[in-house]
């Protein structure tokens, strides 16, 4: 029996999905291999879910930092190479007796109940596979065996996940992930900075727990390809750093649910990656060897929601900041600003409603603002008498 044409034809969805890989890797320019989306990208992208500009970037893999050294607004945002190398190095310490010492530290962390991983109960299987496609697929063939296994404990060395991110997939790849013997995951985060007194730098972990959270998003979608086998991945995941000053390692228990909570919302409020791609200009590279001012006029194509809190998290923030305040732009000022001001989104009009020449007098922000400006008036005069 002979195929109808429409039976050899490719699904609709795999032809969209192709379509999209085609259409950002020419906005990406086809002489640039895309840049990967890790952990810390995901959470500050999180972070932002109303920037179109950096949902673009990240999904076509464009590297920022490039972007912005061709903008002419290089940032600072990153890691230093020493910090990456020495990190590199406790890491490969820690890991060093093929995951027996990590293992160790997460049993007296978080599942003191269960038996002591012992050598003879420690599972290390091989990840390696071709492509981002192929290690995904080994890190879920081997989580399935171990929660298959029940009993003994199994150390993933850098397995890789999967994480759909407004309609593109991004592969992450954690330190590591322990299978305990009663079958639940747990995520390791391996740090260089140090832990003192059993206590580290508070913004230094919630930047970890909320890497950490993007890495349970992960797992909790292949536990969910997994049905029957009751796999649960735990909501507490293990931070390990240099205790003191020394290369001895210290762990702690993270609970990351609030950040779990915060990034699957804000995830899914990400506006889906082929709406802000279809919305583009026909013919915009965001190309960084393109001449400047056609890759500005690319970049502005794409709307973006600078707010200061970018400066820490965005290769981009120092360039979108300028233009931000060329606009006069509320947002410049900070989120919480912007949120008190409703309707009033620019400098201009905040100092036009406070001076009472536009804006409605019944509006409460619109009355605040009067307000203020009234008091501010009256403590200048009395200065000056």
């Amino acid at each position: 029996m002979s195929e109808s044409p429409d039976s050899a034809r490719p699904p609709r969805r795999t032809r969209a999905a192709t379509g999209l890989r085609h259409q950002l890797a020419e906005v990406r320019g086809p002489d640039n291999p895309p840049r990967p989306l890790d952990a810390r990208a995901l959470a500050a992208l999180a972070a932002n879910p109303g920037c179109d500009r950096r949902a673009l970037l990240d999904g076509a893999g464009v590297d920022k930092a490039r972007l912005a050294d061709a903008l002419g607004a290089p940032s600072a945002f990153g890691q230093s190479q020493f910090a990456l190398a020495r990190g590199n190095v406790f890491e490969a310490r820690v890991k060093a007796d093929g995951g027996a010492q990590l293992l160790r530290l997460v049993h007296a962390r978080v599942d003191t109940a269960a038996p002591e991983p012992a050598p003879e109960l420690i599972r290390a299987p091989d990840l390696s596979a071709a492509g981002p496609e192929g290690r995904t697929a080994r890190t879920a063939l081997a989580l399935r065996e171990a929660v298959d296994s029940p009993g003994s404990w199994t150390f993933l060395d850098h397995p890789m996940l999967a994480l759909d991110v407004a309609g593109s997939p991004a592969f992450l790849e954690p330190d590591a992930v322990v299978v305990h013997p009663d079958g639940s995951w747990t995520v390791v985060e391996i740090k260089s900075f140090p832990m003192i007194d059993g206590a580290a730098d508070a913004a230094k972990v919630g930047a970890a727990a909320r890497q950490a959270a993007v890495y349970v998003l992960a797992l909790e979608e292949v536990a969910a390809r997994l049905p029957g086998t009751g796999a649960v991945v735990r909501d507490r995941a293990v931070l390990v750093c240099p205790k003191d000053f020394s290369n001895l390692p210290a762990a702690s228990a993270v609970d990351v649910r609030k950040q779990l909570s915060v990034t699957r919302r804000q995830l899914r409020r990400l506006t889906r990656i082929e709406e802000i791609a279809a919305a583009l200009p026909p013919g915009t590279v965001l190309d960084p060897a393109r001449p400047a001012a056609e890759l500005a006029a690319a970049v502005e194509a794409v709307p973006a929601t600078y707010a200061p809190e970018c400066l820490a998290a965005c290769e981009l923030a120092f360039h979108c900041r300028e233009r931000s305040r060329q606009a006069g732009a509320v947002t410049a000022l900070g989120r919480t600003l912007r949120a008190e001001l409703g309707g009033l989104t620019t400098v201009d009009a905040v100092l036009a409603a406070a001076r009472g020449e536009t804006g409605d007098p019944a509006d409460p922000t619109v009355a605040a603002l009067r307000r203020a400006s009234a008091l501010r008036a009256e403590a200048l005069g009395a200065a000056r008498c």
